[in-house]
């Protein structure tokens, strides 16, 4: 489409820049902006074009254009609005969805700009109204039918709808016997409206039950505004009410100002040109479908065709929708019966650039015209990682709990069930869940569904539930596995069933076998190994990789991988292979032997793989009645919009939550499950969800962070009130807005001793089991300064010689540990630091480091009968000095032996020029620790390559040199 400066309004100028909304009044046929004060405010004498602007989480700006026509707008004004709107479209760079909106049936989407509701003011800017604060106030009767809110005749009420009488001291709602619980609630949100816009929030609120004739004196002071009660009529049928069936579909092709029909047994794609304009009338709902390549005069054209085709069949209800090929909603494609998408959106990117460039040479900012570039945004977890957790394998109809050791190893073959206790924002918070492996069997998913439904039915239907499926796994997951394995095979009944029956090779991961695994995530809290087959084309350039056999063990770095997934390799190496010395390969210098134990060398990926960014999130209601699912998105959604007699779905493409309500009856809460993999098939936004998307199922009150976070703002105590919507929200309104209810208190987490427990500020730390105690490794501790140093750390501590993993903490907090369940440091300390110091003194062994020894807890003695309580109290004393003591003198032994090490680490070690330790080298040096190049580096070079002489730079503590070296990155 050519724009030239002359098809485009000066009013337009800098429109669509920012995030929000923008409004244009139409006066003597042209846009004047509306001020923000009076977004909002309409006229039924008027015509209005509102542009709203919304920014993706891809860094782009989509745009809505909806042209508002009053009751009583002039059918001039009219015209210009529809024409306007498509000049406002062109000066976006074309790409815009364009509505018609008519007062009284404006689509869900634009009522939604203006939550609760619009209520149009009589005449307008061509009868010269000027905006003025009337003296008295005027009585009006409004009817609530859906989410429009209609001023109405007093003689008019009937048994199906909602009314609001809005008097000069109080607010009446009558709720007819046929409407619903969520009805009245929504009405609730107009009467509010209406008490903070009319009367300053101070007036009374009052509520008339249908069939209650004069029972209080609120019903009859509201009947007496209609000069007493009488019954009221059924309703009848007339011409607003009349539905257009949208069954019948047909397209006509506009040319010369005239809609043709096509002729054709079915809606494909292929009967659309691009050079062309289109219209699809579905009765309800009329599209126009605008090419590519057409002119802003087609487009002018088509969207007066349409609006005479429904003009001249006299269908006030029908909304008109305008399309830019390319950017298709998904109602319209819903429509036609194939629908190939083909069409090359960076020609309309080339578009939008040559509009932005037009504005940009007349003196106009165009910042929002451009195509944003992605925001680079940390990832987030919104969980807790200092919780605790409970896995357990599934054995046919069984679970068997796994050891602390196991709980983050998994094997593709098996399914597990687990359970995650952790602190939260105002108590503690638990997610139960099932991870299904690529290979387990159907029985086994079953079984673990059904083990993880009854553990959250235990407990009240409290917890969260999550269902997930072996490469489908949400960060949440990674975060509270942390070091997370996953093994090819399977080790439980079912797998072995299943390789029996279908006779297929076993190929469960052995430790003395061949074995690849590709290393991926973001740090050392959230890192995961995943075995794959060991053949060359499983390797990707954008990963590391370890390799190994049952005497050799290599770590493969790709071209494209960063620094921080080769420390990843290290960290993974401690759990997965410990004992051997490892040789590192560099893509492109590998050696003959690595190749060899893959089978050879072949093609594999070397493109830099792109994480598609996170989708916007969709919210849906959802009614579940014989199998059947029925969606209603809902835009512009935030909490008030959850009613606690439902169950709504948040749809963000990676994942799905189900949302449900505290008064949805027990059945159907037992169908969430259900629910969410009935929405996956349906599919309402036709974005090819995965069968396998992660499916969280979500329940009112227990509300966890990584689903709050969706809402722009979220308050807890509104679940705990009592009562149905309509009950909650009348308490509300009448309380001037804010939840009447008692907060709970926040729970203390229980001091666990298992895999984690929650440690005083200062002292939390990552559960991420990093480096095995086992693993053989020069730069290990002394065995006597581990076995002290077991004592006194928590249980999931890790090695001081090495930096604790970087955790954003989203709750940080100070919590004072169940003193009855922890061991006193002190009765440790005598036979500890005997052992301590002679090891101190005694030259090195063979390094052999042990297993953490953990005491375990003891209750102090109670003072014999008689006896002093300040004894006590002098012996707590003296036993807290002393902890506090040695916690000092462990700190600086800490250091003493990072130092220790570094000197024993730089002695006797042959020297070697630099180009030789680089792992790029033509003629690399072997039988070296790859991990210490450096240290292999002659005084010399050493100081050249990093700043400081040797003695200063093993001075500093392992985790500085680590940090040092992966800075400079020499190697």
């Amino acid at each position: 489409m050519s724009v030239s400066m002359r098809d485009l309004d000066p009013a337009f100028q800098g429109a669509g820049q920012k995030a929000g909304i923008e409004v244009w009044r139409i006066e003597n046929f042209s846009p004047t902006p509306i001020p923000k004060s009076s977004i909002g405010k309409f006229f039924t004498g008027d015509s209005y074009i509102v542009l709203k602007t919304t920014a993706l989480k891809t860094g782009a700006l989509r745009h809505d254009i909806h042209y508002w026509l009053g009751k009583d707008t002039s059918q001039d004004e009219a015209g210009t609005a529809a024409v306007k709107t498509v000049e406002l479209d062109a000066a976006l760079g074309g790409r815009a969805v364009q509505y018609r909106e008519v007062q009284g049936h404006e689509t869900e989407k634009f009522l939604s700009y203006f939550k609760p509701c619009i209520i149009p003011q009589e005449s307008g800017v061509a009868s010269g109204f000027k905006h003025v604060e009337a003296e008295e106030h005027i009585t009006r009767l409004f009817v609530c039918r859906g989410k429009h809110v209609v001023t109405f005749a007093r003689s008019s009420l009937t048994h199906d709808d909602i009314y609001i009488l809005d008097t000069k001291s109080k607010i009446f709602q009558f709720n007819g016997s046929n409407s619903s619980i969520q009805e009245r609630a929504k009405a609730l949100e107009v009467v509010q409206y209406i008490k903070d816009t009319y009367h300053d929030g101070t007036c009374e609120v009052a509520t008339v039950e249908d069939g209650r004739l004069m029972a209080d004196a609120d019903s009859g002071e509201f009947w007496g505004f209609f000069g007493g009660f009488a019954p009221l009529p059924r309703k009848t049928a007339n011409d607003e009410d009349k539905t257009h069936t949208s069954d019948i579909k047909k397209l006509f092709c506009v040319e010369k100002g005239q809609a043709n029909p096509v002729e054709g047994d079915s809606l494909k794609r292929e009967m659309l040109d691009t050079s062309k304009c289109y219209i699809l009338d579905c009765g309800l709902e009329v599209f126009v479908w605008m090419g590519r390549t057409t002119s802003l005069d087609d487009r002018k054209t088509a969207s007066g065709a349409a609006e005479e085709m429904i003009r001249s069949s006299e269908r006030p209800k029908s909304q008109m929708i305008r399309i830019i090929e390319g950017f298709e909603t998904v109602t319209f494609r819903s429509k036609f019966d194939t629908w190939a998408q083909v069409t090359n959106t960076t020609v309309s990117e080339d578009g939008r650039g040559r509009v932005a460039a037009l504005l940009q040479r007349q003196g106009v900012n165009v910042r929002g015209l451009m195509k944003a570039a992605p925001p680079k945004e940390e990832i987030q977890a919104f969980i807790d990682c200092t919780g605790n957790l409970q896995v357990w394998r599934v054995n046919d109809q069984q679970k068997i709990l796994l050891q602390a050791a196991d709980h983050s190893k998994f094997y593709s073959g098996d399914c597990y069930v687990f359970q995650y206790s952790y602190p939260g924002e105002e108590k503690e918070e638990v997610l139960i869940g099932t991870w299904f492996g690529k290979q387990s069997v159907e029985e086994e998913r079953a079984s673990a569904v059904s083990m993880a439904s009854k553990m959250v039915e235990s407990m009240k239907f409290v917890p969260a539930q999550a269902r997930i499926y072996e490469g489908k796994e949400p960060i949440q997951f990674f975060v509270i596995m942390q070091s997370f394995i996953v093994f090819k095979g399977g080790i439980g009944s079912g797998y072995k069933k299943y390789i029996a029956e279908k006779e297929v090779d076993d190929d469960t991961y052995n430790e003395n076998g061949l074995a690849l695994f590709r290393i991926q995530g973001p740090g050392p809290e959230n890192m995961q190994a995943i075995q794959v087959d060991p053949v060359a084309s499983s390797l990707s350039s954008s990963y590391c990789y370890i390799l190994h056999n049952d005497t050799s063990v290599f770590t493969w770095t790709g071209n494209l991988a960063t620094s921080t997934d080769q420390e990843l390799v290290e960290r993974q190496l401690d759990l997965i292979k410990p004992n051997l010395q490892t040789r590192a390969q560099k893509e492109g210098s590998e050696s003959e032997q690595f190749w060899e134990l893959l089978g050879g060398k072949t093609e594999y990926s070397s493109q830099k793989l792109t994480k598609e960014p996170e989708s916007d999130p969709h919210l849906f209601s959802c009614t579940f009645t014989k199998e059947i699912l029925k969606v209603t998105e809902i835009y512009n959604f935030t909490q008030d919009d959850l009613m606690t007699e439902d169950i709504f779905i948040v749809d963000c493409h990676s994942e799905i939550f189900v949302w449900v309500g505290q008064e949805v009856v027990p059945k159907n809460k037992l169908q969430a499950l259900t629910i969410g993999e009935k929405f996956i098939e349906k599919d309402s936004l036709l974005e090819k969800l995965s069968p396998e998307a992660p499916i969280y199922v979500i329940m009112e009150g227990g509300e966890p962070s990584f689903f709050t976070r969706f809402f722009t703002s979220w308050d807890s105590s509104k679940s705990a009130m009592h009562g149905n919507s309509f009950q909650r929200k009348l308490r509300i309104v009448k309380n001037g807005g804010t939840p009447v209810a008692e907060k709970p208190k926040r729970r203390t987490p229980a001091s666990y001793g298992g895999r984690a427990s929650v440690p005083d500020k200062s002292q939390q730390r990552s559960r991420s089991m990093s480096f095995s105690p086992d693993r053989v490794r020069v730069r290990g501790r002394s065995p006597a300064f581990n076995a002290l140093a077991a004592t006194f750390e928590s249980q999931n501590a890790r090695n001081l010689s090495t930096p604790p993993p970087v955790v954003r903490k989203l709750y940080p907090r100070s919590v004072t540990p169940d003193s009855s369940k922890l061991a006193p440091k002190s009765s440790a300390i005598a036979s500890r630091s005997a052992l301590f110091e002679q090891q101190l003194k005694t030259p090195p062994q063979e390094p052999s480091i042990p297993k953490s020894l953990k005491a375990s807890p003891k209750t102090p003695e109670s003072p014999a009968p008689g006896s002093n309580s300040n004894g006590k109290e002098e012996k707590k004393e003296n036993g807290k000095e002393e902890e506090k003591s040695m916690s000092s003198r462990i700190e600086y032994l800490t250091i003493q032996e990072d130092a220790k090490e570094g000197v024993e680490d730089e002695e006797d070690l042959p020297a070697y020029p630099y180009e030789r330790l680089k792992t790029t080298s033509a003629d690399p040096v072997s039988e070296i620790d790859v991990t210490r190049r450096e240290a292999y580096l002659s005084s010399e070079e050493f100081k050249e390559k990093f700043g400081m002489t040797k003695e200063a730079f093993y001075k500093l503590p392992k985790w500085k040199q680590n940090k040092f070296k992966m800075a400079v990155q020499l190697f």
